[in-house]
């Protein structure tokens, strides 16, 4: 069983040993996250007839730790440092992430000046004790941390990636006194040099904590007192899982865990189907993710950013350094809200009507106009056949909601204003790809878009025509490919560690000792989740020219470093930076900061597609008017329902495509095919039916 609670809407998908999709469901999640799960997995398992003690496996995602970030509903933190380095927080990176903006708004540090303590003690940059922790202090720091009604406390001393000591010192000597007091260390959370990174991480973690581990506690024991027998693991952020515990311990990790399945759903999908360059484009009701994946692997970063305070603007954002998988991620769901401003202009997210009330079409007291609202006007939602008939569509309340939060300011009928949003919504998306692309040197034109959520299939033609994308594949169950892709996902654990060498210098009896520790750390999380089966290990150093201030990603070999492989080091570290920046620099020292390791269970092998002989032009159910999203005319559109459609049937736009929990739209200017997987095909044509 795989749970994915998102802003609007939780799925459930349930497979069995060959993973053969036995059932799946598409419900609106609530005021409290684990209700709206057991009600789900207690749909899922009745479609399929079987029992909760049946379930083997259960894999859970949740944006709650997203959310909780965003909207600022964590504990109250204090953060601890170093005497001398109270100000890091206010410090920053010493920059404005817009220089000329005269009104900036800086990020919100979520620990204010008043709750930032310090503490005298100070260890080297290679991890000597130049100053002891000072213990004398303790009781006027827990005086202090009374007296700001702290919940939670994140410890980040200097240099503590080096030498832990003087952090789990002081976090023991302060559970003493306060045992029920929530505590972060950054050489747990995050043990990496640049403080200011590694200080945010720890606050951001300590944040989340205590929510997050009541929230956990609570899920496991309302599916234990259901009747699931067998452990729960939880979706990460990096595209693995982890173990409720230490999910509790580091739910930072769990930040983006829901979009992160969406991007190994489309990896696999990739992988099974022969894409080797894709844009995975995942629209749920709240939000878009855009992420793209090169080779059958998404593109993955050391560090994001949470809660810009400016929109698409690096530097805007919370910084936080854990393996995540890189995506854009835009205000622009089904849910989104549109809005005409004083100036006249039309705006769409990225607050969200969410599940409660949700879309005026929903008929459940949403009055504002969303982008559902705007492509059930257009036609382009089938209200008999929407959500298997378990929710009704109010086409009137849609009609209302957009005349008299858009339409009469612009001076538009309903069908005008759902157009306009439709425009607005889909060229963000677009242009959010865009940028995106051109940010990591990429080009889209040459991917293909591998469209899921309950959203994307509807809009994927309209945002591919705008991205300059020509193929699209649709996998079977988008509307709950994150979810699926949950099952998809290894039991995983990776660890960063800052250990700063030289090249011709390197002490590899060190760096040996520094991989064994990592790797039993790491081993011994993804034993608890999988205890039996074959892992597999990598090893990766960050490598730099003396000076820079960023690193590059080499892989090592799954072994100890020895002194012969200096010069295949720097080699590949050469052979990658000519790569990346045209040329490599002789002569230059060549400095390792960061050491990594990675350790995963087996991914699952994919049977190939046996592509079908035959083709045939199925019938459609019936036709229906839709606005044509290429003339901008009204014309009829064939319906097809894709449980009747097979492997080899192709059909030309417009049409739609109809499934329980999403619509596929064939526009105008593309044609859709079956393939043998069942995946659905769009390319793009002319509107006269030539393929370019």
């Amino acid at each position: 069983m795989a749970v994915d609670i998102g802003g609007t809407f939780t799925d459930m998908v349930l497979v069995d040993d060959d993973n053969v999709i036995l059932a799946t469901a598409k419900t609106p999640t609530t005021v409290n996250p684990t209700a709206g799960a057991l009600a789900g997995v207690r749909q899922v398992i009745a479609d399929a007839a079987v029992d909760i003690g049946d379930i083997a496996g259960f894999i859970h995602g949740t944006t709650l730790a997203t959310n909780a970030l965003i909207e600022r509903r964590g504990a109250t933190v204090a953060g601890i440092t170093t005497a001398g380095f109270r100000d890091i927080l206010e410090i920053g990176y010493e920059r404005r992430y817009s220089q000329y903006e005269i009104n900036i708004e800086k990020p919100d540090p979520i620990v204010p000046r008043a709750r930032c303590f310090t503490i005298a003690e100070r260890v080297s940059v290679r991890g000597d004790i130049i100053e002891p922790l000072a213990e004398d202090a303790i009781d006027s720091l827990i005086s202090a941390l009374d007296a700001s009604a702290s919940q939670a406390v994140a410890i980040c001393l200097l240099h503590a990636y080096a030498n832990p000591s003087h952090e789990q010192r002081l976090r023991d000597l302060l559970l003493e006194r306060r045992p029920g007091l929530s505590v972060s260390l950054s050489s747990e959370v995050s043990p990496e040099a640049r403080e200011y990174a590694r200080l945010c991480t720890t606050i951001a973690n300590a944040y989340i904590q205590p929510l997050m581990s009541a929230y956990l506690t609570d899920f496991a024991e309302n599916f234990a007192a259901e009747g699931l027998a067998c452990p729960i693991l939880m979706m990460t952020a990096g595209g693995g899982m982890s173990t409720v515990e230490i999910a509790a311990r580091f739910p930072i990790r769990l930040v983006e865990s829901g979009p992160a399945g969406g991007a190994i759903f489309a990896a696999r999908v990739a992988e099974r189907s022969g894409c080797e360059r894709v844009l995975s484009f995942d629209m749920g009701g709240t939000t878009a993710k855009l992420c793209l994946i090169d080779d059958y692997r998404p593109q993955t970063a050391r560090q994001f950013e949470v809660s810009r305070a400016a929109r698409f603007i690096k530097g805007s954002g919370l910084p936080v350094r854990v393996p995540v998988v890189e995506m854009i991620e835009i205000g622009a769901g089904g849910g989104s809200l549109a809005s005409v401003d004083r100036l006249g202009r039309l705006s769409v997210g990225p607050k969200s009507a969410g599940s409660e009330p949700g879309p005026a079409a929903f008929g459940k007291g949403g009055a504002e106009a969303t982008v559902t609202d705007a492509d059930v006007v257009l036609g382009l939602i089938d209200p008999e056949a929407f959500a298997e008939g378990r929710l009704s569509i109010d086409v009137a309340a849609a009609e209302n909601a957009l005349l008299s939060n858009v339409g009469e300011a612009l001076g538009l009928d309903a069908s005008g204003a759902a157009e306009g949003v439709s425009q607005i919504v889909d060229e963000s998306m677009a242009s959010a790809g865009r940028m995106h692309a051109v940010e990591s040197g990429k080009d889209l034109g040459e991917r293909t878009m591998i469209a899921f959520g309950g959203n994307g299939p509807l809009h994927a033609t309209r945002v591919a025509r705008r991205a300059g994308v020509s193929h699209i594949l649709i996998p079977r169950d988008p509307g709950v490919g994150s979810a699926v892709g949950f099952l998809y996902a290894p039991v995983s654990f990776e660890i960063v560690h800052s250990r700063y060498a030289t090249l011709d210098a390197l002490n590899t009896d060190d760096i040996n000792g520094l991989f064994q520790a990592m790797l039993a750390d790491a081993e011994e999380v993804v034993r608890a989740g999988a205890p039996e089966g074959d892992l597999v290990r990598q090893r990766t150093a960050f490598m730099r020219y003396h000076g820079q201030g960023h690193e590059i990603e080499i892989a090592l070999a799954d072994r100890d470093v020895a002194v012969g492989d200096i010069p295949t080091l720097r080699a590949a570290f050469e052979t990658e930076y000519r790569r990346q920046f045209s040329r490599a620099v002789p002569g230059m020292i060549i400095e390792i900061l960061n050491w990594a390791v990675r350790v995963s269970t087996v991914a699952q092998t994919l049977p190939s597609i046996v592509q079908p002989i035959k083709t045939r032009q199925p019938e459609p159910r019936h036709s229906r008017p839709i606005l044509c999203d290429v003339t901008g005319a009204t014309v009829p559109a064939a319906v097809f329902y894709r449980s009747e459609l097979g492997p080899g049937d192709r059909l030309c736009g417009p049409a739609l495509i109809v499934e329980p929990q999403t619509t596929t739209l064939v526009s105008r200017d593309f044609a859709a095919q079956i393939d043998g997987a069942g995946n659905l095909l769009l390319n793009r044509i002319d509107p006269q039916g030539v393929q370019p």
